[in-house]
């Protein structure tokens, strides 16, 4: 498998039991209907967790774009493979909501809420202020990458034992995600991923679910720009405290 194909299908685990969660708290009928953020959390961080142990020994297991340009600029990965690790992160991360919505078909058909439909796919802020829901997802990813940076030691490249992470290693990081979720998520949704958001939210665009209503595209920018500002906060702030 190339480290293409694994940020692929790493992210699109991510997504799919991510994503996948959400849809089983919020739509209609289903058998973990209104079972809270608890429920919600606790799956995107198992989550993180599936998508890092099959895509860490051979990627590095970034599954996510602010991930690998913070790596970037700290100097720890190469620039000439960002984009290339970025359209696996967004395809997968399509495919994973696409399967989202197949999966869950019959539920999103008795969903009539459509801003529930759109949670499935995408963020969106419990109280609509663009500079302070902004700055929820920097800080955010801030903490995600900076942290990272420590459990990893800045080493996320493609290997045997990538940062440590096998299947013991990617626990740290699963906690990391599950303790954000709790601690910050309730602005925003903390997306803390911009393939995580803007790739499945293309998908509500596409797709022909009843009731879905509008894709919020007002609001997408925040869950992409947000993570790479705080994405390279953290970086710059790694590289004072460890220069070169």
């Amino acid at each position: 498998m190339s480290p293409f194909m694994a940020e692929f299908i790493g992210t699109f685990l991510l997504i799919l039991l991510g994503e996948g969660v959400v849809a089983n708290v919020l739509l209609k009928d289903t058998k973990g209907n209104n079972s809270g953020l608890m429920v919600i959390a606790t799956a995107w961080g198992l989550a993180v967790f599936v998508g890092v142990i099959v895509a860490g020994p051979i990627s590095g297991a970034h599954l996510n774009p602010a991930v690998t340009i913070g790596l970037a600029i700290a100097g720890k990965f190469a620039w000439a493979s960002v984009l290339p690790y970025i359209i696996a992160q967004f395809a997968g991360a399509f495919f994973g909501a696409v399967t989202v919505w197949v999966f869950y078909y019959d539920h999103f058909q008795r969903t009539t809420e459509s801003g529930s439909i759109l949670a499935v796919f995408s963020t969106g802020p419990a109280i609509k202020n663009y500079g302070l829901n902004l700055l929820s997802e920097i800080i955010a990813t801030f903490v995600l990458i900076f942290t990272i940076f420590y459990i990893s030691g800045a080493q996320i490249t493609p290997s045997k034992t990538p940062i440590g992470l096998g299947s013991v290693g990617a626990i740290p990081v699963a906690l990391l995600v599950w303790v954000i979720g709790l601690a910050l998520g309730g602005t925003t949704g903390y997306a803390i991923n911009p393939a995580r958001d803007l790739a499945p939210r293309l998908a509500h665009f596409i797709l022909p679910i009843k009731n879905k209503g509008n894709s919020d595209w007002a609001y997408s920018w925040v869950p992409v720009v947000g993570p790479v500002i705080g994405a390279a906060l953290a970086a710059m702030l790694y590289l004072v405290f460890n220069p070169a």
